[in-house]
């Protein structure tokens, strides 16, 4: 570096004050944009690919987004000159040095505005800076907007962007939305319900939030120039997507001097409200709303924390789906009402954990309000519960009302109405109770249609009342078969394929065993790590999971097929004590899928490996123990060792003795495929293959 030149961070510091000015002369085709100097490239083409911040934390730095080159302002000297790193520094301070008259500017604070969400958080702050020349303290050479997102302490806007004035958005019908947070905030003060979005006309549509606005009346008042007219028209498509239910825009008096605005009609003491009155609806924009991107830069800078599950982990996130399913009458809606009044009060339920007490809206569309009575007053809930349960969870009796246009407006009424700053978390239980399948008026096992149902209406639904809430649907399925849901168990999801393409988790409720207590239930995570199943029992107290070890390696199932092994050797010798003895046919009929045993197949092989293994023997002499002939069993009757029987005939006890072969081989019931493969290798014998 020559002698006497000033080091890097000395003339950044020096330059930083007219550093709008140098980059002009550096890239004459830029352009300001709050914070950032935009222009095309490092050649100087029009454009906004190339964004330089001017302050804050990374003033002086620069990224390309087309090309993901970047660095700091010496390095972008060097790239625009084609000079070395020695040769940038010469360059900046020979431009400070050469323009000995150029105007200092100084920065000021003038005015903030603070965006709160309904209850009153503070979501985000935009301070105004106005750049003054030091010569001249009266007229602002430039104004600069910085916003600094509350949650995380940093000076970037919040993702999404919340609208001004939440709280007054929530209370009125009718809402004007204009450029700028001083023009939404004088009508405020004059009893005007307004808005604004973070930038104004300037303000990146895809990344504002404007689900506030369904529902409601809007009137956009943009300012009198030409982004503000083109943005009134853009934005009025947006709106009407978000769900509003009237989009009209005011027309600016002929009279009115460019940049005409809001604050401005009212230092002019004009009436607002007549001005308001003459709004007419749009003519629809030359281009579509922008769908949102973002690229790969955005998502790799954004190291904000992840927004917290309302059910962890990953079972429910924010605007998330969690379909609840399974068979008639395996325990869905207890299951789910214990669900939710941990939800509600900010319980873990069977080891999943909501992060605080949830405000939930229970839409239940089957059970009548007596029986709903009859089951919330069966909860087992300790005082605690109960304090967080009482006021965050609301149900609906029977709702006799699908989800069309009707349905819908109704349900979100009574949802605002039951959460005034917010609902948290949306039930529908069971969605074919109030399916509306749309135009095609098809059911629920028609993908269209189903589709509808779910972006048309719930979806909807949820923009209109909380965009972030999470909603858990509750749907059936086929009769399940244990290997099925071993296999696939989301397969077994009854309607249509565009369900299970749609939500974000799936959780299926599975009872094994008819006449058994046991649950087990099975997770499916769309966006989180694999969750093992769980094994449940209902009791008094509630549902409780049982701590049972998961099959994961060889040694592991053997040491299930031991335990099936033992139940099989104990439930023998237990009925045997109570009196009862069976063959084979018998015993696999009466503990079909019972228990650690299978269904009757399974029982008629374990009984024949067990036989080979020396743990089950039979024997024939019935008369000695009073029982009657074992009809046409082959084998007899089952015994194992030490086996005593208490005969309800006479009260005699017996020790059972074994008489037959504990090798010799049942003859299984023989399936299709089994007589299949016999007559296939019959014809194969006879062909010599």
């Amino acid at each position: 570096m020559p002698t006497g030149t000033p080091k890097p961070q000395e003339l950044l510091h020096r330059l930083l004050p007219s550093f709008p000015e140098f980059l002009q002369t550096l890239l004459p085709t830029g352009r300001l944009a709050g914070n950032e100097f935009l222009v095309g490239d490092i050649s100087g083409k029009p454009g906004k690919s190339l964004k330089v911040t001017l302050s804050g934390e990374r003033a002086g730095l620069w990224i390309d987004f087309a090309t993901g080159e970047g660095g700091d302002i010496f390095h972008l000297i060097q790239q625009v000159k084609g000079c070395d790193f020695p040769a940038s520094l010469e360059n900046v301070q020979q431009w400070l040095g050469t323009v000995p008259d150029l105007p200092k500017l100084s920065r000021k604070k003038t005015t903030h505005w603070h965006y709160h969400d309904t209850d009153g958080t503070l979501l985000a702050t935009v301070t105004r800076y106005d750049h003054f020349h030091r010569s001249n303290s009266v007229k602002a050479h430039r104004k600069e907007f910085r916003v600094r997102d509350a949650k995380t302490q940093r000076w970037k806007a919040p993702n999404p962007r919340p609208l001004y004035n939440l709280a007054g958005i929530a209370r009125c019908d009718s809402v004007v939305l204009v450029e700028g947070e001083k023009c939404a905030q004088a009508l405020i003060n004059k009893g005007i319900c307004a808005t604004t979005a973070i930038g104004g006309a300037n303000a990146p549509v895809e990344k504002t939030d404007w689900s506030p606005l369904a529902d409601k009346d809007i009137i956009i008042w943009p300012d009198n120039d030409k982004p503000g007219q083109d943005y009134a028209q853009r934005i009025a498509s947006v709106i009407r997507y978000a769900g509003a239910k009237k989009v009209r825009t005011i027309t600016i008096p002929d009279n009115k001097p460019e940049k005409w605005d809001a604050a401005d009609a009212l230092a002019e003491g004009m009436d607002c409200e007549a001005l308001l009155s003459t709004a007419t609806i749009p003519a629809p924009p030359d281009k579509p709303p922008v769908i949102p991107t973002y690229s790969f830069a955005e998502l790799l800078d954004d190291q904000r924390p992840m927004p917290e599950d309302l059910l962890a982990p990953r079972v429910l996130t924010p605007g998330g789906i969690l379909l609840l399913a399974g068979a008639p009458k395996v325990g869905k809606s207890d299951f789910l009402l214990n669900m939710l009044a941990a939800m509600a009060s900010g319980t873990s339920f069977i080891g999943l954990q909501p992060p605080r007490p949830l405000r939930v809206f229970y839409l239940q569309a089957e059970v009548q309000y007596h029986y709903l009575r009859e089951r919330v007053q069966q909860l087992v809930l300790t005082p605690e519960q109960l304090k967080h349960v009482r006021q965050n969870l609301v149900l609906t009796a029977r709702l006799m009302q699908i989800l069309n246009d009707d349905g819908m407006r109704l349900v979100a009424a009574a949802i605002k109405a039951s959460f005034p700053k917010g609902v948290d978390v949306i039930v529908v239980d069971p969605i074919r109770n109030v399916f509306d399948g749309g135009p095609s008026n098809a059911g629920e096992n028609d993908n269209d249609a189903m589709m509808f149902f779910l972006r048309d209406r719930l979806e909807k639904l949820r923009r209109t009342v909380a965009p972030d809430a999470g909603m858990i649907l509750v749907h059936h399925t086929r009769k399940l078969s244990k290997q099925l849901v071993e296999d696939e168990p989301f397969q077994a999801f009854s309607g249509a394929n565009a369900l299970r393409s749609y939500y974000t988790a799936g959780m299926l409720l599975f009872r094994p065993h008819e006449k058994q207590p046991e649950r087990h239930v099975y997770f499916e995570l769309r966006n989180g790590a694999e969750l093992a199943p769980k094994q449940l029992i209902k009791q008094k107290q509630g549902w409780k999971e049982l701590n049972i070890k998961q099959p994961t390696s060889v040694s592991d199932n053997s040491t299930s097929t031991e335990k099936s092994d033992d139940f099989l050797v104990k439930t023998i010798c237990q009925q045997a004590s109570e009196g009862k003895i069976y063959t084979v046919n018998q015993f696999a009929t009466a503990f079909d899928n019972k228990g650690e045993l299978g269904g009757k197949t399974a029982i008629y092989q374990q009984v024949q490996r067990m036989a080979k293994q020396g743990r089950v023997h039979f024997f024939r002499d019935h008369q000695r123990y009073g029982l009657p002939a074992p009809g046409r069993s082959k084998f007899g009757y089952l015994c194992v060792d030490n086996m005593v029987y208490n005969c309800p005939k006479t009260g005699s006890v017996f020790t059972v003795f074994v008489e037959t072969d504990s090798g010799q081989k049942l003859n299984l019931p023989t399936t299709q495929s089994q007589k299949r493969k016999k007559n296939n290798t019959r014809r194969n014998t006879k062909t010599g293959r």
